[in-house]
């Protein structure tokens, strides 16, 4: 193997956290891959990888390594994928973090419609719904929903997703349809706490009159995940605040009912984040000009 070759085959044992997996993956004996972090160590001269029984773990030489090896790799591939003719040439791996909602609805059934675009990329799919650190977790590239912290990330902006008020026709009929937010006291809601922080949110509003509005509402229940929300109102539990294409069959059907149109919270801003590099390798280019393009009708 040569230099890159043995970078490759750290990278992925960093990320995998075991020797097994990463032969695993690469369809190489496990022999192999032993005998690459062995000969990466022996021409650095220093030791990479604690290596037990239960796990393998970086040493601080292997941390250091790993964040200028990520870079340095993927300057190479994309050196290499440069000369090739066409972006449908584009290969190799890039791994991705989404929300699981989204990756649910929108990213997974649309998949085979890439892969027939880019049949040289094979693509990692993480679903979290909290904000991962990119670099310690090999990302190429994130989705992040809502306001991004302040960060070193670089960010490009997709969208933004309407939001809506909704709840079970059941609820409505149970304690009534709130008219205008000054019935909001009176009601319930089902709270989304964060999966970050655990923070619930405020019920947050702009009238026509353009000013924000935000309040704690009453709940019996709260949840930290999009799939457990929108069950909750289903289930008639309260109202709730969700992007409009997360619950558009819902209403469609009658499952779910839109209220308080005139009083919807502001709508939620959609970036694309990278971490700091100078350049994004195409194969990145490429998954993020896809997902543009997929996510585009669910903005408004």
């Amino acid at each position: 193997m040569d230099r890159i070759d043995l970078l490759q085959v750290f990278l992925r044992v960093a990320e995998t956290g075991s020797f097994t997996r990463t032969a695993d993956g690469l369809q190489l004996p496990r022999g192999t891959v032993t005998a690459a972090v062995q000969q990466l160590e022996a021409k650095l001269g220093t030791r990479l990888l604690h290596r037990t029984t239960r796990r393998v773990g970086l040493t601080p030489d292997g941390e250091v390594l790993l964040e200028r090896a990520r870079a340095l790799v993927a300057d190479m591939e994309d050196l290499e994928q440069h000369f090739l003719p066409t972006l449908g040439s584009v290969a190799g791996r890039i791994k991705v973090d989404v929300p699981s909602r989204i990756a649910r609805r929108l990213i997974a059934p649309a998949l085979p419609g890439f892969f027939a675009r880019y049949p040289g990329l094979e693509l990692e799919l993480g679903s979290s719904d909290r904000a991962i650190d990119l670099v310690q977790e090999g990302v190429d590239c994130a989705l992040r929903v809502g306001p991004l912290a302040s960060s070193s990330l670089v960010a490009r902006p997709l969208g933004r997703f309407t939001l809506v008020n909704c709840a079970s026709p059941a609820y409505l009929q149970a304690h009534g349809t709130p008219t205008n937010p000054a019935d909001l006291p009176r009601h319930l809601a089902v709270n989304y706490a964060s999966p970050t922080s655990g923070r619930a949110s405020m019920w947050e509003w702009h009238g026509r009159d353009g000013r924000a509005s935000s309040l704690r509402m009453r709940s019996q229940v709260t949840a930290n995940n999009a799939e457990t929300y929108i069950a909750c109102a289903l289930a008639g539990l309260g109202l709730i605040q969700i992007p409009l294409f997360d619950v558009r069959e819902h209403l469609a059907a009658g499952e779910l009912v839109e209220v308080l149109h005139d009083a919807r919270p502001v709508a939620l801003p959609v970036h694309l984040v990278y971490a700091h590099r100078r350049n994004l390798s195409r194969r990145t280019q490429a998954f993020a000009s896809w997902l543009e393009e997929l996510l585009a009708p669910a903005f408004d």
